[in-house]
């Protein structure tokens, strides 16, 4: 069930950075380890002539941990595509368990490294879950990167609304640039951070948004069983998630799309949305992803949040003010 279209995905900057990002952006996160190289070429491919330019490869392991090599595929896949550097956008991960004396340079470069490029067009500093940082630090190292070449922009992923705040004010006074975008949990489900008024100060500031885990890890797509790894969850609320997923399904059927790109359509309804970040491990799901754009345009934007209000789950249980 999708909504083929080809009209090509629009763009919107990333924070006041100058940066266009496509509405949509392509996560990695141990995803090509698992496809067929060839499908995952292709699909590559067809995502960057639907328009995607946004890719999200990070680094995601750490010592003690099983080796990964997702990243380092998606650099042959890149080759195998005939993409060129200008042809994509780079969107890495630096992980705040690592800074330490030598900032962040050492794991950005190991991250470029594995990647095959010389410079991210956008870093997104992980979880905020040390005591121990002087913010004004990062600040400082993140300009640094900046003026090497080797970031154009930056961001933060899962940050309190206080705390990101912090980080504009720092910058503003130091002279450099702060904080362009927030990847943050966004779904019919988990509304009560990106929509509340902490973060709305935010985004009136320029910060803008990048919708992350969407369909909380494929239980709005109604993959509600297995053993694949899903994402953190505030507020102990995936049980009456699931409970939902049958009349969002439901919902889904009655508009003519999949749950899937019900949910997905969601995400694009926020006035503060730069990009919303998917993965997809088949063609037809990507396609099909990308199709999701097509509900907001047929139904609007307010009817749209309208219709799926009921499915709101976190409001009154998570802080809007963020971790």
């Amino acid at each position: 069930m999708t909504m083929p279209t080809t009209l090509p995905l629009p763009r919107r900057e990333i924070g006041r950075s100058g940066i266009p990002a496509s509405l949509f952006s392509l996560g990695s996160w141990h995803t090509y380890d698992r496809m067929d190289f060839a499908d995952a070429v292709a699909m590559l491919r067809q995502a960057v002539d639907r328009g995607v330019n946004l890719f999200d490869v990070g680094v995601y392991s750490a010592p003690g941990m099983p080796p990964v090599f997702t990243d380092i595929i998606f650099s042959a896949m890149v080759r195998a595509a005939g993409l060129r550097r200008e042809d994509w956008l780079l969107s890495s991960k630096l992980w705040l368990e690592s800074f330490g004396a030598d900032g962040f340079r050492p794991q950005l470069e190991n991250a470029l490294r594995r990647v095959g490029v010389e410079h991210a067009d956008l870093v997104i500093l992980g979880d905020l879950r040390r005591d121990d940082l002087d913010l004004r630090d990062l600040v400082l190292d993140l300009a640094q990167l900046a003026d090497a070449g080797l970031i154009r922009a930056w961001g933060v992923n899962n940050w309190s609304a206080s705390s990101i705040q912090r980080l504009i004010d720092i910058a503003a006074a130091e002279g450099v640039a702060g904080p362009q975008i927030a990847q943050l949990k966004y779904s019919v489900a988990r509304r009560a951070i990106p929509d509340g008024e902490p973060f709305a100060r935010l985004w009136e500031q320029g910060l803008t948004l990048q919708a992350s885990d969407c369909l909380e890890g494929g239980v709005l797509a109604g993959t509600v069983a297995g053993d694949r790894q899903i994402g953190r969850d505030p507020g102990d609320i995936r049980t009456r998630i699931i409970a939902d997923v049958p009349a969002f399904t439901e919902l889904a059927a009655s508009l003519d799309v999949s749950p899937a790109q019900l949910g997905i359509a969601f995400t694009l309804t926020h006035p503060a949305l730069t990009t919303t970040l998917f993965g997809a491990s088949r063609i037809e799901q990507l396609h099909a992803n990308l199709d999701a754009a097509a509900l907001v345009d047929r139904v609007g934007a307010t009817e749209l949040r309208r219709l799926v209000e009921p499915f709101w789950t976190d409001r009154g249980i998570v802080d809007p003010e963020g971790p």
